[in-house]
């Protein structure tokens, strides 16, 4: 523990764009078949080093069969609410779940180097001690660490709704279930909060049986998978509002609100509307009652397609649906980066008015019937996932693989693990970076990304920049 506060912890998101680039990156490695065990890649992002954009080291877990997915910080700039006990914490360690075994692994990262596993908190601790399945997300808060599930208990996750659960921030034991009130809240998948003000915003994707063996497609053109987005009273753990967007926007996933903790708003990308496959973006808002309002802002069109060209899922269709998989927002609020898995395309969006987003910029790379290559020629295989914004905003990196058993429904003919990494114009605009590529090792897929001393996508800030 340090005497003073982590100095990677920042009070406002403003302080936070000032402080020092990454210098490494942590990544997920997959193994999709479970022949070979996960792990998490550490890669150099220093310029000036004769190993810049190579995989410096690496961890590798014992077990097989975990499926790594997302993961995040034990602490983070949350240490700095009045309200926190931890203000002395160092952003030390990665929290990594495993999706399929509901296995936990603590990787001491203090030197990035020599990270390796401090401790693994095993399945049965997680069943005992919240009756949830599935960990997925993760979020360090003022009191401790929050992890999203999307099982509840019994073999198959669904014996009880899926929820959140709290972990000690020093000690990682399980302590137990964050809900006191879920209302109609009965799947799950991302949440992020506003500490000031005091609330919390979760989303859905499916249960187990939906998503573990690929997407079920009767499910899916039954609007069966999750379309609502919860809104918590944070510190009173409960559900005080739902929003349906419609049956049909299928999949409501990743939730971004605006980091300056004076504004109420923020967005979360839909996978599909069923009605037509376009990708969705909505923009949620309190408004002046103090209630929760919703609106689509962002719609992406499918693209035509012979059929012979497209996966059987899709042959039907004659259309590359956008799947919109994953989104990130800028630490000043400013653009928004949405990955269109399918069409291969990264978008970004000026959304200084977030009511209306502006295109800015887009690159093209994979692609289902596409496969557009990265500039220097080798191939990006899927399409853009999971993206990470540096703090200060000029790079944006991503890597490719959703889900092993989607990845293998999607692209039957594909294999591998790539990132990369595009610079951000002065005035917006994405340029794919053509010396940066990461080809993963043979076998394994990669997945989520996150940058040393913080990022866009797991810090919590306290105060308004100034």
């Amino acid at each position: 523990m340090n005497l003073r506060p982590d100095p990677t912890f920042h009070a406002s998101p403003k302080l936070a764009m000032q402080a020092p680039v990454e210098n490494y990156a942590f990544t997920v490695m997959l193994s999709p078949d479970g022949s070979q065990s996960d792990g998490i890649a550490v890669i150099d992002l220093k310029p000036d080093s004769d190993t810049y954009g190579q995989i410096v080291h690496t961890v590798m877990v014992p077990n097989k069969g975990d499926e790594f997915h997302h993961f995040g910080w034990n602490a983070c700039s949350s240490s700095l609410s009045p309200l926190t006990g931890h203000a002395f914490l160092e952003r030390r360690y990665l929290i990594v779940p495993g999706i399929r075994s509901s296995r936990i692994y603590v990787i001491d990262v203090k030197d990035p180097l020599k990270a390796h596993i401090h401790k693994t908190i095993e399945p049965e601790e997680v069943f005992e001690k919240t009756g949830y399945s599935r960990p997925h997300t993760i979020h360090c808060g003022p009191e401790g660490i929050y992890v999203s599930t999307l099982g509840g208990a019994g073999p198959d996750g669904t014996d009880g709704p899926p929820g959140i659960f709290i972990m000690d921030c020093e000690t990682f034991e399980v302590i137990g279930r964050y809900e006191m009130d879920r209302g109609k809240q009965d799947k799950h998948y991302d949440f992020w909060w506003n500490l000031p003000q005091d609330y919390m915003v979760s989303s859905e994707w499916g249960l187990p049986p939906q998503f573990e063996n690929g997407v079920v497609a009767e499910d899916l053109l039954s609007n069966k998978y999750g379309h609502s987005i919860h809104f918590w009273d944070l510190r009173a753990r409960k559900n005080i509002q739902t929003i349906d967007f419609g049956e049909n926007y299928q999949m409501a996933l990743e939730i971004r609100p605006a980091h300056d903790p004076t504004k109420s708003y923020g967005f979360c990308g839909v996978v599909v509307d069923t009605t037509n496959l376009q990708g969705a973006i909505f923009t949620w808002w309190r408004g002046d009652d103090r209630t929760w309002q919703a609106k689509k802002t962002i719609t992406i069109d499918p693209r035509p397609e012979k059929p012979e060209n497209l996966p059987p899922l899709l042959q039907g269709f004659e259309a590359v649906p956008p799947l919109v998989t994953d989104i990130d927002l800028s630490l000043d609020d400013k653009y928004l980066y949405v990955a269109c898995w399918g069409l291969g395309e990264m978008h970004q969006y000026d959304v200084s008015d977030p009511m209306d987003p502006i295109l800015a910029g887009k690159v093209e790379i994979g692609g289902i019937a596409r496969g557009t290559k990265h500039p220097n020629g080798k191939d990006f295989v899927y399409g853009p996932q999971m993206v990470e914004v540096s703090r200060d905003g000029k790079r944006v990196y991503w890597t490719n693989s959703l889900y092993s058993t989607w990845d293998d429904q999607f692209y039957p003919d594909d294999e591998g693990g790539q990132m990369v990494m595009a610079r951000v114009g002065e005035d917006g605009g994405l340029e794919l970076d053509g010396d940066f590529y990461i080809d993963f090792p043979k076998g394994l897929r990669s997945h989520q990304i996150r940058l040393e001393g913080g990022d866009c996508s797991t810090d919590s800030f306290c105060y308004p920049s100034v």
